[in-house]
């Protein structure tokens, strides 16, 4: 690992800006300067420069009370409004919004004017079924144009969004919906993955069949014509009802402050974060950094990035970053191989997608089945290229350029969280010169450092914990409920420095790579998942007696989850009829998703334990990744890795 690392930091090739494209960049080094005199001025021009406020504010941030911040906090805007209303009033109301594509090749095209009227009377059907503001709404849909109606129609009246993945299973909607106190829950009849409609209606009916639930009504968008059961006076759909209401709707002004949405995250002890958002200062990151850090030219641009609206990628910069900023953008439902390989590559060359945002995970897949995929497909539309989620290794970066940028193109690697709202370290395309790997330098506004363990910063070349050492208008505002969570996950190591849990280093250059998490979450395929959650899934299983999951280096996930089980005495025998690996595997993609299966599975007799108890699951790792295994002097029972590795040998 460290020579992989020392190669990284060493990495030799630059890619500097085109004179043309910094000739026309919306981004210059002048930001940075603007930035450095006078910090909170800097973010105090941006609010003013990128949102509409209803009542214009006069404090920038109250810093008061750390680690809780508050920004803008006595101005008022409606989030919707800024997304919408402001670009038809504007005289935009013709440009397209979505382009959005469906799986199976359905389209639709939706302007300014008539995304806003959608939502208005979504906003209006809200009302009707006793959404207030402050309410919170949860949110269970796939990719298509209602999605981000939904999204916005509940911004538009003040009311909480709690937005879950399509793809988390009944129990964890479950658990959201609980946390959060939802009234309403959003969902469809299904939405098409992979050439099949996977049912989301019957996950929510199974999410509330057991006990006492705060959800009064079930609004169900029609799209995958799949049956569905229905529960009649709390399920209702939505064609139906939206048909039925008024379509104007008068947008009204809400405090800086007011909860914009929660969206949940792994913790590391298993039971996920209810991540607080709030309005304007979150609006006004996801606005600046979405054109200064993709280069947005709305008036010319199409914009895609492909994540799911369930992810915060999803919530910044397919919603509120793009819309508050007038673009036009493409939104797919599907998955980048179906019907066919080259099914992404297709969609940028029918719409002239000019700025495409992806996830390095993706980026490998594509290196994987190769090159003559998207070559059969005219790219040249594309002027910048983004990568998010996780670190983006140097070659799939240089393949990245290569294949899908023609060798020209800028690449912008982004660094951010649930928890930051918004990008926090990345490179300015048009000001910054490219290094394959690294997401090298803090924005504009946003104050980085790496430090050790005592909470000494380190130098060039050297290694430690990233935090961000002053508070940024995107930042968290806590977690759901549960304040003193917040403080001790975040704040707690460095006191008034936020921890983010990630590990990073400066090159020779003293900029920054990102070297992944230092806790017990893993990241696979751009997703956090906690190591204490899929051991919790494993052990409710009546085989299993104890588990311990690591996340485990994968070419094309980034990690892959790997679990260690041991199954109980009383169970050995029903265990010897069935393929036991296939069985948890199932069983964890119903307690939690299909996105926290295994991709192994090892049944041993024990696990490597401390004297205290504690399992060494860096030990584990060194098995997974088929290294050899490091220091067991500190286990109880030293042994016990040389039985690991015979039963998997």
């Amino acid at each position: 690992m460290s020579n992989t690392i020392d190669n990284l930091l060493h990495e030799a090739r630059r890619f500097a800006p085109s004179e043309e494209f910094a000739a026309n960049a919306v981004a210059t080094a002048e930001l940075y300067e603007r930035a450095a005199e006078d910090r909170l001025g800097f973010w105090a021009d941006q609010a003013r420069e990128l949102v509409h406020w209803h009542k214009p504010f006069t404090r920038t941030l109250d810093w008061t009370n750390p680690p809780f911040a508050k920004w803008f906090d006595d101005g008022e805007l409606n989030v919707a409004y800024n997304c919408l209303d402001r670009h038809v009033i504007a005289g935009n109301g013709d440009r397209v919004a979505i382009h959005w594509e469906g799986e199976p090749g359905d389209s639709r095209s939706i302007t300014y004017a008539e995304l806003t009227a959608e939502v208005k009377k979504a906003a209006n059907l809200l009302t009707s079924l006793g959404i207030a503001a402050g309410d919170r709404v949860a949110i269970y849909l796939p990719m298509i144009p209602e999605a981000v109606i939904a999204m916005l129609a509940v911004a538009r009246i003040g009311a909480v969004h709690s937005v879950v993945f399509g793809g988390f299973s009944a129990e964890s909607l479950r658990s959201r919906i609980d946390d959060a106190a939802a009234k309403l829950v959003i969902t469809a009849d299904g939405g098409w993955r992979k050439g099949k409609v996977f049912p989301l209606k019957n996950a929510v009916d199974a999410a509330l069949a057991s006990g006492e639930t705060t959800v009064e009504h079930v609004l169900v968008v029609k799209r995958g014509e799949n049956d569905v059961e229905w529960t009649s006076g709390r399920d209702l759909w939505w064609h139906d009802e939206i048909a039925q209401v008024d379509a104007d709707h008068v947008a009204t002004s809400f405090e800086a402050e007011q909860p914009l949405f929660i969206l949940y995250t792994s913790g590391t002890t298993g039971k996920p974060k209810g991540i607080l958002h709030t309005s304007g200062g979150y609006l006004t990151q996801a606005a600046f950094t979405h054109k200064n850090v993709f280069d947005l030219h709305p008036e010319s641009d199409v914009y895609w990035c492909t994540a799911d609206i369930g992810w915060i990628t999803g919530h910044s910069y397919v919603v509120y970053g793009p819309l508050a900023n007038g673009a036009t953008q493409v939104l797919y439902e599907g998955t980048p191989e179906t019907p066919h390989p080259g099914r992404w590559w297709e969609i940028i060359e029918k719409y002239k997608v000019s700025i495409f945002y992806t996830a390095p995970t993706a980026i490998r897949s594509f290196m994987k089945i190769g090159r003559q995929h998207p070559q059969k497909f005219d790219l040249s539309s594309l002027r910048v290229l983004g990568s998010v989620g996780e670190p983006i290794n140097p070659e799939a970066w240089m393949w990245y350029r290569d294949v899908i940028g023609g060798n020209t193109t800028p690449i912008v690697d982004t660094w951010w969280q649930t928890e930051t709202g918004a990008i926090m370290v990345s490179a300015l395309p048009g000001v910054t010169t490219l290094k394959p790997g690294s997401a090298q330098v803090p924005l504009p506004g946003i104050s980085i450092e790496i430090l050790d363990e005592a909470g000494v910063p380190v130098g060039k070349d050297q290694g430690g914990l990233l935090v961000v050492a002053e508070p940024w208008p995107s930042m968290l505002r806590g977690i759901w409920g549960d304040p003193e969570r917040f403080k001790e996950t975040y704040w707690e190591k460095f006191g008034d420095k936020y921890f983010a849990g990630d590990g990073a280093r400066y090159d020779m250059d003293g900029e920054i790579w990102l070297m992944g998490r230092v806790d017990d979450v893993m990241n696979v395929s751009g997703h956090r998942l906690s190591t204490a959650e899929i051991e919790s899934a494993l052990v409710a299983h009546p085989l299993t007696a104890e588990a311990a999951v690591v996340g485990a280096a994968d070419e094309t996930t980034g990690q892959a989850v790997v679990a260690f089980v041991i199954i109980k005495q009383n169970q050995l025998e029903n265990a010897e009829a069935m393929d036991v690996a296939a069985e948890l595997r199932k069983h964890v993609t119903e307690q939690i998703g299909a996105i926290a299966r295994p991709r192994e599975i090892f049944i041993v007799n024990e696990l490597p334990k401390t004297r205290s108890g504690k399992i060494m699951r860096r030990l584990l790792r060194d098995v997974a990744e088929g290294r050899e295994v490091g220091d067991t002097t500190t286990l109880a029972d030293t042994a016990v890795m040389s039985s690991i590795q015979s039963k998997l040998s």
